[in-house]
């Protein structure tokens, strides 16, 4: 199984608080069979929204290209149940997230598929972003068995729920792995079943 006990690459701050999953990934691309390709369609209508004012939002800024976290504000996530939300995320190439908060189905939906979140205070959040903001080069570890975020030289702390630190630490967030690792169980059980193995 994959344990995951620290995230460490460059970082792209989003700023803003109560971030929707409509913003992370509209509504009209949900009706896919697959997850794949949803990453070049994060955040789809604010950057086109920040483009037609002459501006750039940070998923379509040079300086954050390849970064593996993303620094946001409060109640990141909110709205819909989507889990094509964090999947977009990811597959854009983030691996963790540092924010003050979260709702709590996308939570759940970015600890299912192995992306940390962490919690940190609103004065640091705002902090991070802004050393990230001055060096987008700059490495930003989330440090999911120490409890800290590192960039700059700087340790902030952060939070996660013991059950998800648990998970991640021990692999466990992999639920297909964990099945996988008993399967001889699995199996010797499903041979006993007359409802798998004695029908004529």
């Amino acid at each position: 199984m994959s344990e995951i006990k620290m995230i460490t690459g460059t970082a792209v701050p989003v700023y803003g608080n109560d971030i929707d999953t409509d913003r992370i990934i509209p509504a009209r691309f949900l009706r896919c069979v697959s997850f794949d390709g949803l990453g070049e369609h994060a955040f789809e209508d604010d950057r086109a929204g920040e483009k037609a004012k002459g501006k750039t939002h940070p998923f379509d800024d040079a300086r954050f290209k390849g970064a593996k976290v993303l620094v946001a504000n409060s109640n990141f996530g909110c709205g819909s149940s989507r889990e094509h939300a964090p999947q977009a995320i990811y597959r854009w190439g983030v691996r963790a997230i540092v924010a003050v908060s979260y709702s709590e189905i996308f939570y759940g939906n970015t600890v299912a598929m192995g992306m940390p979140c962490v919690h940190v205070s609103p004065e640091d959040a705002q902090a991070i972003q802004a050393l990230v903001e001055s060096d987008p080069s700059v490495e930003v570890s989330v440090d999911i068995e120490g409890n800290c975020v590192k960039v700059a030289g700087k340790s902030f702390a952060s939070t996660i729920p013991e059950g998800p630190r648990k998970q991640f630490l021990s692999g466990g967030w992999d639920a297909t792995s964990e099945l996988l690792a008993d399967f001889q169980d699995i199996e010797t059980v499903a041979s006993r079943l007359p409802y798998v193995n004695q029908f004529a």
